[in-house]
């Protein structure tokens, strides 16, 4: 399929237009994601409709807490990233044809397929996740505008790197965003992501201008992106710049793909970074990666009453409609 956003050049070359990359593309020549080829002067998309992976997930799973606490979202991904993440969670989909010649895998699962697939197997919403749901723009695009009209909901997983022009084309029938914010240092970003940080705060307030539910997933790394200036000062942005409203989930590492160097992050540093979150006044901090941990359930903002519980993603919610806390009638963050 035809890339949906780009720019054709002279000497057959493109220009993509789908994340902040912008990747310059010879003829013959893939861009940085992998999956989108210059095919004759054409930018064309290797992963339409190719999807690798699908699974029905519990909304916690992704994670998003502030949208339909318990219910179950369909997860959908092809391969493919446009960030080279040495610590990637899921490397054998997202770094697919970077670390296998250019491979390309997924059945054929077009738009119409998944929606009804969804709807089938009782699942609220559709999450485009497991890799970043931008390389698949014209998959996850078609897929959330039919699923938005099926009365679903729509979720992107992501980095937050997609371009302004990508991020507006999608916002009307996307309804909630779990974006990895994964240092407060454009440094880290260049180093072991291939990346920018300010494109991704830029993203991430206009998401929020654009009526998205946002929730920001920080995984903390001993050594790398757990000073802790650097995440007092993380928190102090989520707190200040995008609201206190904002939902932030410090998520435990543990070694995988080209880091296997380092441990398991330290509970101790986890509840450091959640106590700094609170101290800049986020209402809703969260601790993730680690069982049976109590920093998972929601709290009222106002009063502090149990709002909902989770335990391994089993929920129970307190809330009354419209969400509000049934002892002060608060009403939380999110879709309910």
């Amino acid at each position: 399929m035809e890339t949906l956003i780009y720019e054709k050049l002279d000497k057959k070359r493109v220009k993509c237009h789908i994340c902040r990359h912008f990747c310059l593309i010879k003829d013959g020549k893939r861009g940085i994601c992998g999956v989108r080829e210059n095919k004759g002067g054409r930018l064309m998309s290797l992963v339409y409709p190719k999807v690798i992976s699908t699974s029905v997930d519990p909304i916690e799973k992704k994670p998003v807490f502030h949208l339909k606490p318990g219910s179950y979202s369909y997860s959908i991904a092809t391969v493919g990233c446009n960030f080279k993440c040495a610590f990637c969670q899921n490397s054998n989909i997202a770094q697919m044809p970077s670390d296998y010649d250019g491979l390309i895998q997924g059945r054929d699962f077009f738009p119409e397929a998944i929606v009804k697939e969804a709807i089938k197997t009782g699942c609220d919403s559709i999450s485009y996740t497991y890799t970043e749901p931008t390389v698949f723009f014209e998959l996850a695009f078609e897929t959330a505008r039919l699923a938005k009209n099926q009365g679903l909901l729509n979720i992107f997983v992501t980095n937050g790197y997609m371009s302004t022009r990508a991020l507006e084309m999608v916002s009307p029938y996307l309804d909630a965003a779990n974006v990895d914010l994964k240092a407060f240092n454009d440094r880290f970003y260049q180093t072991y992501c291939k990346a920018r940080l300010e494109p991704v705060k830029e993203n991430i307030s206009y998401m929020k201008e654009l009526g998205i539910l946002v929730e920001i997933t920080t995984l903390l790394i001993p050594g790398l992106n757990d000073d802790e200036n650097e995440i007092c000062a993380m928190a102090d942005y989520i707190a200040n710049d995008l609201g206190q409203e904002t939902p932030w989930h410090i998520s435990r590492f543990h070694p995988c793909y080209n880091m296997m160097d380092r441990p398991a992050t330290p509970v101790l540093a986890l509840e450091k970074a959640y106590e700094a979150g609170k101290a800049a006044g986020l209402r809703y901090v969260y601790i993730g990666n680690v069982s049976g941990q109590s920093s998972e359930n929601t709290y009222c903002h106002s009063c502090n009453e149990l709002l909902v519980k989770r335990y391994a993603y089993q929920i129970e919610s307190f809330l009354q409609k419209q969400g509000k806390c049934p002892q002060c009638d608060t009403t939380a963050y999110g879709i309910y």
